[in-house]
């Protein structure tokens, strides 16, 4: 499990922001790759009236259902492997955080922390899934909120969404420094041309996507 980092803060602030507008009350929430459980516990407090949680990593499932449970919030929390263990409900609000750091190989670690960030040579290993995934289990008037970093490209992301037959646009943006996962990687990702020589910052972005 990896505790939260600036991504989740970025769309937990995405989400609060709706949440004032009254645009997540008696929503049904699914929260996928949940982590801590932090995102949802903030769709429940803006009056969301089901949480459901799913992440791979048995940590992960459990810190999700301790969170939950102290904060007072009866959510569902399954373990498996993106929608799959949902299959066929569908949702008016579904939360993604996935791991999107480029890695040197294409499968992801299965029993390390690398695990909660590493994602293919490109960090697209689960963004592609979630885009290809995302259409089944949204209700007609279902939202996708998926945030990413610009290292795994944002412009593929919001490609297949379109191909998978919904309308995406960007929310927000934010440039952080790098964190530790980066910095040690940086000299790696120059080499491949993934970061130029200089930079020490990302950008990390807040998609949405609904059906058209």
């Amino acid at each position: 499990m990896y505790r939260a980092q600036e991504d989740t803060s970025l769309l937990h602030d995405v989400l609060r922001q709706r949440g004032q507008r009254g645009q997540v009350a008696g929503r049904s929430v699914l929260d996928v790759g949940s982590g801590t459980g932090a995102l949802g516990i903030e769709a429940f407090r803006a009056g969301a009236a089901s949480l459901t949680a799913i992440d791979l990593s048995r940590r992960s499932v459990l810190a999700s259902w301790l969170n939950s449970r102290l904060h007072g919030i009866p959510a569902t929390v399954l373990r498996g492997d993106l929608f799959a263990p949902v299959a066929p409900r569908r949702f008016d609000l579904v939360l993604a955080n996935p791991p999107y750091v480029p890695a040197a190989g294409s499968s992801p670690p299965r029993h390390r922390m690398a695990r909660c960030w590493d994602a293919g040579p490109d960090g697209r290993l689960l963004l592609d899934r979630i885009c290809a995934g995302a259409p089944s289990v949204l209700n007609d008037d279902g939202v996708l909120l998926l945030v990413q970093s610009g290292l795994a490209d944002e412009q593929a992301t919001l490609e297949q969404l379109g191909e998978a037959g919904l309308v995406p646009g960007v929310l927000a943006r934010a440039r952080v420094p790098f964190g530790p996962v980066l910095r040690a990687r940086a000299p790696a990702l120059r080499a491949r041309g993934l970061l130029g020589p200089d930079q020490v910052e990302e950008e990390l972005v807040v998609i949405e996507a609904r059906h058209d």
